[in-house]
């Protein structure tokens, strides 16, 4: 009986180391989608009155935890039952990233005239900054659900082949960091600011440390939310690459001369391209029609 136990033992100590490397590999691979996860949901929260962004993000990442809730049962039917689908949803989604990818970055070369309108939250009534709030966390919540979908389905393509119990141990620790890691990292973002001029308030001297501090927190909010969405843009474009070099055999041999990083840099942006400029043609077909 005893030595029945500690076979149990060894057995579950087995299976958790076991999950533990394969959680590392699944972490790897889902970086650059979190990467772009953290400057989507920092840009998302950012805006809204001091004392409100808080309780706005926390809204945003209950969502996010409910989302993942909703995906993660139908991720693991999939794999079960049908895991073809996983890689048929994978490069589907690839294809969304890479069309992102690069629509970000033929907006930054080619910029839309958008009509620009200044909206002075602080004149509105309390129903108008609800609905406000309302409007921007839903927007927020239907974004997270669909970069959740690619989290969830990149890590469970790590660990396919693997038990459906492995499965499910590395796939909803992913899921636990991305949503934990993530919204904690964004709200440390937002209330960089806010740090900044408390610090600022701190001290009467013109010349202080707490003072150049404060400046500093003040003055890199908006340049750090501005780099996340940089970084955030190339590693869209890398885990696309990567999703069809690694589940498209004939991409496996484009461009062999080249290290990995840059061959799923290039083959995302290109197919990105191919996406942008038939979604724009379509765009266009409608609006004459």
């Amino acid at each position: 009986m005893a030595s029945g136990f500690f076979a149990l033992l060894d057995d579950i100590a087995a299976i958790m180391d076991d999950v533990a490397v394969m959680s590392k590999i699944a972490a790897k691979k889902t970086a650059g989608i979190l990467g772009d996860d953290l400057a989507v949901n920092a840009e998302k929260a950012s805006g809204f009155i001091s004392s409100r962004e808080l309780p706005v993000l926390w809204a945003i990442a209950k969502g996010s935890f409910l989302n993942k809730v909703i995906i993660l049962p139908i991720a693991f039917l999939l794999s079960a039952f049908l895991p073809v689908a996983v890689i048929i949803i994978l490069v589907l989604g690839g294809l969304y990233l890479a069309y992102e990818g690069a629509e970000k970055i033929y907006e930054y070369f080619f910029p839309h005239e958008h009509v620009k309108s200044e909206i002075a939250i602080e004149t509105f009534t309390e129903e108008q900054i609800l609905a406000f709030e309302k409007e921007k966390i839903k927007s927020a919540i239907i974004t997270d659900f669909i970069l959740s979908v690619e989290i969830i389905i990149i890590a469970l393509g790590s660990v396919i082949g693997k038990p459906i119990l492995s499965q499910i141990f590395v796939v909803s620790i992913i899921a636990i960091i991305a949503t934990i890691g993530v919204y904690g990292i964004v709200a440390l973002i937002v209330r960089m600011d806010e740090v900044g001029i408390k610090l600022i308030q701190l001290s009467s001297k013109e010349q202080s440390l707490t003072k150049t501090v404060g400046n500093i927190l003040v003055q890199a909010l908006p340049k750090v939310i501005k780099s996340l969405s940089v970084i955030g843009t190339i590693a869209l474009i890398l885990v696309a690459g990567g999703i069809f070099v690694h589940n498209i055999d004939f991409l496996h041999h484009v461009f062999p001369q080249l290290p990995s990083i840059i061959t799923e840099f290039l083959i995302g942006l290109i197919i990105g391209g191919i996406v942008l400029g038939i979604v724009t043609l379509f765009k266009k077909i409608i609006r004459k029609n």
